[in-house]
């Protein structure tokens, strides 16, 4: 299934393009822009709507409680999940609260993938960028190889894991799943918002990162739509 070995590939891919770059560039803001948009649309279009046919309004708790879920997540791991890594790049120990962080946000954000490919394909489009900031920062620390390919390994199963985690035990999990959705929308709701929010450096105006949201939303509506 394409919800098990895409995000790992995602994720290489984001490994192999920080080997080519020296820095982390505007066009990499310009991905992220992207990305943020896409993920922000798809959420909106194909997951929101499923998960409020039951007109519950314990959809909505459950949607805040995501919201609350990843605002704890990036207190341990500092925002990489929108594009930020403020560690101590001296130091020579496994990032263990980065990696347990990034690692649950990932979890809850593969559990509905394999029954929503628009949703899959949103969360590979911000995979990438995300992949490229982590790998850059962890090539250029004083980590070694073994702990930074541990980490960059096990940090791209993570969502594999959870999406095989909810084929194994779909009925298991059937009286739940709605609210385990919901949370994730929450979580990604957060994450699209804040990438979006940050696009601006002071409030300022940017025309390119503005097409760029504008092209990821477009782009997630063509693929809904029309594919």
């Amino acid at each position: 299934m394409m919800s098990l070995y895409l995000p790992i590939i995602a994720v290489i891919i984001g490994f192999l393009i920080a080997l080519g770059i020296n820095s982390l560039t505007k066009h990499l803001k310009l991905l992220l822009a992207f990305s943020g948009g896409f993920l922000l649309a798809v959420t909106v279009i194909n997951l929101l709507p499923e998960i409020y046919h039951t007109h519950d309004v314990k959809v909505g708790i459950f949607i805040l409680l995501g919201i609350i879920v990843q605002l704890i997540l990036e207190f341990f791991s500092k925002g990489a999940e929108h594009g930020h890594v403020h560690l101590d790049k001296d130091t020579k120990a496994f990032p263990l609260m980065l990696f347990v962080s990034l690692s649950i946000h990932s979890f809850f954000e593969g559990f509905p993938t394999h029954e929503h490919p628009q949703l899959l394909l949103g969360i590979i489009v911000h995979k990438v960028p995300i992949a490229i900031i982590i790998s850059s920062f962890l090539l250029r620390s004083h980590l070694s190889k073994v702990k930074i390919y541990l980490f960059l390994a096990l940090f791209s199963i993570m969502t594999p894991l959870g999406s095989l985690v909810h084929i194994l035990f779909e009925n298991d999990l059937a009286n739940i799943k709605i609210w385990i959705e919901a949370i994730v929308v929450g979580i990604l709701l957060h994450i699209a918002s804040t990438i979006l929010f940050e696009t601006s450096k002071e409030h300022k105006f940017d025309s390119l990162k503005f097409l760029s949201i504008l092209l990821g939303m477009t782009l997630a509506l063509g693929i809904t739509f029309i594919g």
